[in-house]
């Protein structure tokens, strides 16, 4: 073969490999052309969070396949701290008890965690639910679950908390009513006691809540009372309550170790001396002045 021949057929196929190579690398980048910006949400490049171009922060695109991989973002809500920081939860130290129950959907299924769970009365209102202390309990908040998207006509709309050393002194304390409710409902303390303000008029988060100067309800007796569903419903459903009390540690770490005063009454240390009587008799270290309540 002449030499000229052999330099055209070597150009020639030279010529076809790269139309080839063309081909292919049109191939793998028409996928990234096609998206439509205003579609994917790409755009221009933006800095993302790496300080990268090109791609959102909550974006990844797959190379050479035109494929968004959504990320998690920084922004996204953190679950709420249970129990609130400052709260401890004193409901298992109570008997509960309701005025009637379907079968299966009783105190069982309202003290579950889940809130798919819920307890459902089965006869005439008002449905009472009495939450019963072996001993007097100092209380600071309440909260009720309400899901109206689920429970619709069973959902309560006019609710009563009362509270009081028995059933025959129990007192109104809160009133409240609510129109399709979901999740969790800080019962109103206002009627037990002056709620101090923080120094920010703000709406602050729960966590930032100092309890210290919040009003304490002490019973042992706590009930609610829940007068009227949405819509007239006949029975009730009520997914949980929650019922706390100061933490007293998580204060004490706020004040640098010193436990906060204490609303109950305190022995002095001149009483707690050991003292004689005329008759020679020394009074015992847990002897003290009686106290009413």
């Amino acid at each position: 073969m002449p030499t000229s021949t052999r330099t055209r057929t070597r150009q020639a196929m030279s010529d076809a490999s790269s139309e080839n190579h063309s081909d292919v690398a049109h191939q793998v980048q028409r996928p990234l052309m096609e998206l439509d910006p205003a579609q994917d949400g790409l755009g221009e490049a933006d800095d993302n969070e790496d300080g990268e171009e090109g791609v959102p922060g909550n974006h990844v695109l797959a190379e050479g396949k035109g494929q968004i991989l959504t990320t998690t973002t920084a922004d996204e809500e953190e679950p709420e701290a249970y129990p609130p920081p400052g709260l401890k939860e004193i409901s298992s130290l109570a008997s509960w008890t309701v005025s009637t129950a379907k079968p299966g959907n009783g105190v069982a299924a309202l003290r579950s965690p889940d809130p798919a769970h819920f307890w459902q009365s089965d006869g005439p209102q008002p449905h009472l639910l009495s939450i019963h202390f072996f001993k007097l309990v100092p209380v600071v908040s309440i909260q009720v679950l309400l899901d109206f998207d689920n429970d619709e006509s069973y959902t309560p709309t006019k609710i009563q908390f009362l509270a009081g050393m028995g059933v025959h002194d129990i007192q109104e304390f809160a009133e409240m009513t609510f129109e399709q409710p979901n999740g969790w409902h800080d019962v109103d303390f206002s009627n037990v006691g002056p709620i101090e303000q923080d120094e920010d008029d703000d709406d602050e988060a729960r966590s930032s809540i100092d309890w210290s100067k919040r009003p304490v309800l002490r019973a042992f007796l706590v009930q609610v009372r829940i007068l009227e569903n949405h819509q007239n419903g006949k029975d009730t459903h009520l997914r949980g309550v929650r019922i706390f009390a100061r933490d007293e540690t998580h204060q004490a770490v706020l004040n640098g170790g010193r436990r906060p005063p204490s609303d109950l009454p305190v022995r002095s240390h001149t009483h707690l001396q050991k003292q004689v009587e005329q008759n020679n008799l020394k009074l015992a270290s847990w002897m003290q002045d009686p106290d009413l309540r």
